[in-house]
């Protein structure tokens, strides 16, 4: 469609014998279907990230020039975190550090997972990261506690039905939130 909005699934973590894969495999088919966007899912893992912020008014490296046009083109984001030690890896906060007007104004949800507490306190701490970067942070999150056992053979959810509508409210908010702050940009550039 025309109009869609496009919606970056940011994959977060990076450890070897990770869990993100699976929960994004079941969530980027759903994205996919809502009528309101087009994914593009960056998986941090597989990314070459500069050990340091190339400094304001350095030059990227190409293939962060690239990835900044990717996260500067999306108009919402879902991040999937796991959590590790009560908060988010390090590699997603290095990531998101790699980037800022790009991400201005514009939508974040969350998809956690983790043990007993789900992911929620690493989504807790990206809420205050991603409002120091003037980002709208949905409600409504999809969380997975003790996530390896919500999960069965070929990553299927052992609740399609209800994880399934608990990613629909997120992408819907999403999809209102993306809608509104594209048009506020289209109208009126967002200020420092």
């Amino acid at each position: 469609m025309a109009n869609n909005l496009r919606l970056a699934l940011v994959i977060g973590s990076t450890r070897e014998g990770r869990f993100g894969p699976t929960v994004a495999n079941w969530f980027a088919p759903i994205a996919r279907l809502h009528a309101d966007f087009d994914l593009d899912v960056i998986d941090v893992a597989t990314l070459e990230l500069p050990d340091v912020h190339p400094g304001w008014g350095t030059e990227p490296t190409p293939g962060l020039a690239t990835l900044r046009a990717r996260v500067e083109a999306a108009d919402a984001y879902v991040v999937l975190t796991p959590e590790y030690n009560h908060s988010y890896p390090a590699h997603l906060k290095h990531f998101i550090d790699l980037h800022h007007s790009e991400w201005r104004a514009k939508p974040v949800g969350f998809v956690s997972y983790g043990g007993q507490a789900g992911g929620l306190r690493a989504v807790e701490h990206l809420r205050q990261i991603f409002a120091e970067l003037h980002c709208v942070t949905v409600r409504d999150v999809v969380s997975f506690h003790s996530a390896w056992d919500h999960f069965g053979e070929g990553g299927r959810a052992d609740d399609p039905a209800g994880a399934a509508g608990a990613a629909k409210v997120l992408l819907d908010q999403l999809a209102w939130w993306g809608r509104t702050l594209h048009e506020g940009r289209a109208a009126r550039p967002y200020g420092n």
